[in-house]
């Protein structure tokens, strides 16, 4: 018998307005740990960053039995899209979501022929996830990795 928890079955659904404070404290709660291990977890200012700048034309949110379980956002660029904001509740990372999501929207994105663009903080685990689906570094800095992934035909 596996000991892996089994995989969730989950959907997607364009974000609202109104899911905004739900998403912004998801990214405090899932932000936190790398953020303390970097020192620069701010109570207030983890979901204020997110609020200004929050698209909910460019979000959307993953469901699981219909209620809210992360999100993510695909930004529009002249050189490509920026995949942000991707964020999946504790609870189910580890059950094959993340690996859905992100080849879904990694599809799109090749059916535009266009190379998609991340940040994700130093350290953290989600770097994997994001090589395992292709991507590679540009550039770092102290606090982040800038990370590509080009368009496959």
């Amino acid at each position: 018998m596996s000991t892996y928890p089994p995989v969730l079955s989950w959907a997607l659904r364009p974000a609202l307005a109104e899911d905004v404070e739900a998403i912004a404290e998801l990214r405090a709660v899932v932000m936190r740990p790398d953020l303390e291990r970097l020192g620069r977890y701010d109570e207030h200012r983890v979901r204020q960053r997110f609020r200004d700048g929050y698209q909910p034309g460019q979000t959307e949110i993953v469901l699981i039995d219909d209620a809210f379980a992360g999100c993510a956002a695909l930004r529009p660029e002249a050189d490509g899209w920026w995949l942000e904001s991707f964020y999946l509740a504790p609870e189910v990372q580890g059950r094959g979501i993340g690996t859905g999501v992100l080849t879904v929207l990694l599809a799109r994105a090749d059916a535009e022929g266009v190379p998609v663009r991340l940040q994700v903080l130093q350290g953290s685990a989600a770097r994997g996830l994001y090589e395992r689906h292709g991507f590679v570094r540009e550039r770092e800095d102290p606090v982040d990795v800038y990370m590509v992934r080009e368009a496959r035909g």
